[in-house]
């Protein structure tokens, strides 16, 4: 069933920071020690989140403002991993059950996390899983299916990230956020659009695959390759119907980064800032390093630092895990 998706009001922004309150960290906005001529680089660290992403922020609202005794029957959500620990925190605490469906190609340290909150873990083929994400439902388990990007209260959980960028930095020419079904780059976006409108919004998405770019190109989601890889936090096959219009509205362009480039951005904030994050988290990096996200002041989304050791030990070598 496909569900109306729409972008948060400021009233709705202000709620979810409540709602988070407490739990979700206010993350820091760092300035990134490189020179890159014309730009300065902030770093929006949600892998310092707890349980290492932004995800806890959507899982959060979204559980808080559902009805408690659905909530209470079980908790069923199609994840990477990232949205799943959120949502797994926060059933847990209210003594609720949950399955979380993952994809074949994520990282085993999120499988991990996840059975340490007490979650049942499916793990299935991508395009399994993707069927899983498009009709809200599993066969053989039952519960209330939270969609990780496609749903109101998740967008506007992302959305306080927004808020917190705006109240920490004056000026802000360009947000870069790593895009997996557009729920992060609509809750930022409607802060952007709403209260620092002369801001770009850029996407960026890797090699395997770019479902955003080439919706914006044709002007309606169109399918893509995807391929498998360690950047397992971002990219789809193509952009979710329900997800469109939010996104039309909320993206200014889309970049491509390469796995070489995002592996070096790894290195890069290992090495200057011991920041760890995972491939999707420093793709915004390796896009404002590019030269291609313009000049100015450019705010990187650290979306996540949730890696697997099997991947971050040869990159962190100088290595390239593929």
């Amino acid at each position: 069933m496909t569900e109306t998706v729409r972008l948060p009001t400021a009233a709705e922004v202000d709620a979810a920071r409540a709602n988070i309150a407490g739990v979700a960290r206010r993350t820091p906005l760092w300035r990134l020690d490189a020179e890159v001529p014309g730009t300065r680089i902030h770093l929006k660290l949600e892998n310092l989140q707890p349980l290492g992403s932004f995800k806890i922020r959507a899982a959060l609202n979204a559980i808080k403002t559902a009805d408690a005794e659905a909530v209470r029957g079980g908790v069923v959500s199609a994840s990477a991993g990232n949205f799943g620990q959120g949502l797994a925190w926060a059933a847990r605490e209210m003594g609720a059950p949950t399955t979380i469906v993952v994809p074949d190609g994520s990282a085993a340290t999120k499988a991990a996390a996840l059975e340490g909150l007490g979650a049942k873990v499916i793990r299935v083929p991508f395009d399994d899983w993707w069927q899983v994400l498009t009709t809200r439902r599993f066969d053989g388990v039952d519960g209330l299916f939270f969609h990780p990007v496609a749903e109101s209260a998740v967008v506007a959980g992302n959305a306080t990230i927004g808020a917190e960028i705006v109240e920490d930095l004056a000026d802000i020419d360009t947000v870069i956020v790593p895009f997996g079904g557009g729920g992060l780059v609509s809750g930022i976006g409607s802060v952007m659009r709403r209260l620092k409108p002369g801001t770009r919004m850029v996407v960026v998405e890797s090699q395997a695959s770019q479902p955003a770019a080439a919706a914006l190109a044709a002007g309606r989601p169109t399918k893509v390759r995807h391929d498998q890889s360690f950047v397992d936090g971002m990219g789809s096959s193509i952009v979710l119907e329900e997800m469109w219009p939010l996104v039309r509205q909320s993206v200014d362009e889309a970049l491509c980064v390469s796995f070489a480039e995002i592996a070096a951005a790894i290195r890069l904030l290992a090495a200057r800032h011991h920041v760890i994050a995972e491939g999707a988290g420093a793709a915004a990096v390796a896009a404002a390093l590019s030269g291609r996200a313009g000049q100015g002041d450019i705010v990187c989304i650290i979306s996540g630092g949730n890696i697997d050791a099997s991947n971050l030990g040869p990159i962190l070598n100088g290595e390239d895990p593929f």
